[in-house]
């Protein structure tokens, strides 16, 4: 089979800060980046894990961004490497006080990237990494059994499933291959 150009997808990021912490500068050199949104999720608790709080403080919360201008699929290294300029560039003391997990939304399934290799994990390119973390079955978004605990269920789950609705409305197309059903019973 030849291979043909990937569709592309929608940015999705997720933005982590502690309470009182201003992310308006981030923002607006996201959407300077990366174009105006389309979606703003409303801030969520951050409470799963402790991971974060040593370094950026408490409590956390996140808010999810979805960008209008669909991306390259090719591109999310580079997007993982601009976002961790600017967790870099917004830090104070070396502490970051903003961290940025960009993914990729398309119609079968969501990919965060990172820079933890883990083995379901697959190299992009810059040391980052592909973390397929849900995937589009039978009408609805299904977790993996390494997806993240906010990204299961919830407000970031139920945004998610509002963006891919609206991605499809503006335009997104449904996959061009079926699904591979052998595998996924």
């Amino acid at each position: 089979m030849k291979p043909v150009a990937c569709d592309r997808a929608q940015l999705i990021l997720g933005v982590l800060a502690a309470q009182g912490v201003c992310v308006k500068p981030v923002v607006r050199d996201l959407v300077s980046r990366f174009g105006p949104l389309a979606m703003v999720s409303r801030w969520m608790p951050f409470t799963d894990t402790d991971y974060y709080k040593s370094e950026m403080g408490g409590p956390l919360l996140r808010r999810a961004l979805a960008f209008e201008r669909p991306v390259d699929q090719g591109d999310l290294a580079e997007i993982k490497e601009i976002t961790n300029q600017l967790e870099e560039r917004f830090s104070c003391d070396g502490a970051r006080r903003v961290n940025l997990d960009p993914g990729l939304l398309l119609p079968s399934r969501f990919v965060l990237a990172t820079a933890k290799d883990c083995a379901h994990r697959v190299y992009l390119s810059r040391g980052f990494y592909a973390d397929l973390t849900l995937i589009y079955k039978g009408g609805a978004f299904k977790a993996l059994p390494w997806t993240y605990p906010d990204y299961k269920s919830g407000p970031m789950y139920d945004f998610l499933t509002d963006a891919r609705r609206r991605f499809l409305r503006r335009g997104a197309r449904r996959e061009r291959v079926a699904f591979c059903h052998q595998y996924y019973k």
